[in-house]
């Protein structure tokens, strides 16, 4: 898919405005110029149909505009997270691009680390650290110590 870098730098100016006190504001002014209007039109239907259709084309463009956003913001954080997972020894390189997982797989991590903490718990240490794999093993040797 091609940039278009222009298009890329007119909606990050968007967003970053939208979300700004300014913006706020002029929303409410042109609130208050409405309503302050109704009278003069009668508080017709045209004039409900202006605030309406505006309000409405504003509020899907804002959506693209927040996905955006959520988009940027969601694979920067991925990113950093990626790049302490692959730089922390011991650290398991399975989360490097975990976001990238099916649900099922997802899903079978999530258990794998549900596990994880039920070990530790078990063990009373809070400040231990170990894989799935280390955690039950000292699991089984702590059953044959104790049967």
């Amino acid at each position: 898919m091609k940039r278009i870098p222009w298009l890329e730098r007119f909606s990050h100016r968007a967003t970053e405005y939208s979300g700004s006190s300014r913006a706020f504001l002029v929303a409410l002014a042109v609130i208050v110029v409405w309503a302050a209007s109704g009278p003069m039109f009668g508080f017709s239907d045209t004039w409900q149909l202006a605030i309406n259709t505006g309000t409405t084309i504003v509020t899907f463009l804002m959506v693209f505009l927040i996905q955006r956003g959520q988009n940027k913001d969601t694979k920067a954080v991925q990113l950093k997270l990626n790049e302490l997972v692959a730089a922390l020894q011991g650290a398991s390189n399975r989360l490097v691009d975990v976001e990238d997982l099916s649900e099922h797989d997802l899903a079978a991590l999530h258990r794998h680390y549900r596990t994880l903490a039920t070990l530790a718990k078990n063990e009373g240490d809070i400040l231990s650290s170990h894989s799935v794999e280390e955690a039950e093993r000292r699991a089984r040797g702590k059953i044959r110590r104790a049967g």
